[in-house]
C-alpha cells in the first residue's frame, strides 16, 4: 500500500464476490485499474464478505464486497474523474450509465450506486465563460462544445 489514508468502499454484490466489482471495473479502466488478492472473510453479520486492495490511476483504495447490502452509497461520496476530452467523458459517461443511472452537472451513478463526477480535466477554464454555471446545470452530461 502507498497511500497513508486508503479509502475503504462497501459494495453489495448477491453472493458477496468480489470479483464482481473488479470485472466491472478492470473493464473500463483497463490498465489503470490494478486488483491485488482477494481475502475472503466468510460469513458476517452482513452474509458472505470479501476484500480487495485495488489501485486506479495509482491510488489504493480497499474494496468490500458484502452479500446483504449494509449501508448503500449516496451522494454524500462521489469520485470525480477528469477527463481528457469528449470522447473519454462520452466512454466513462456510457459505461457507468448503462447498468446505473444519469444525474446532474456530469454526476452519475454506476451499477453498484458508487457515484461519478465525470469532467474535463479543463473544467475551471470552461466555468470561466460568460453562462456557463447556467450551462452546466442544463446538463447531465458534460458536453463541453456548449460552454
Amino acid at each position: 500500500m502507498s497511500n497513508k489514508i486508503t479509502p475503504a468502499l462497501w459494495f453489495h454484490t448477491s453472493d458477496g464476490k468480489m470479483k464482481h466489482v473488479l470485472e466491472y471495473y478492470k473493464s473500463i479502466f483497463e490498465n489503470e485499474f490494478e486488483s491485488g488478492y482477494i481475502m475472503p472473510l466468510g460469513e458476517t453479520p452482513s452474509g458472505y464478505a470479501e476484500m480487495c486492495h485495488i489501485k486506479l490511476f495509482g491510488n489504493t483504495y480497499l474494496f468490500m464486497t458484502t452479500s446483504k447490502e449494509h449501508h448503500p452509497f449516496n451522494d454524500s461520496f462521489a469520485i470525480m474523474l477528469n477527463c481528457d476530452g469528449q470522447v473519454e467523458i462520452d466512454k466513462h459517461w456510457n459505461y457507468f450509465t448503462k447498468e446505473g443511472k444519469e444525474s446532474m452537472c456530469g454526476w452519475c451513478m454506476d451499477k453498484f450506486g458508487l457515484r461519478w463526477q465525470i469532467i474535463p480535466k479543463n473544467m475551471g477554464e470552461l466555468m470561466s465563460k460568460p453562462n456557463a454555471g447556467q450551462v452546466m446545470m442544463k446538463q447531465t452530461k458534460i458536453i463541453i462544445a456548449e460552454y
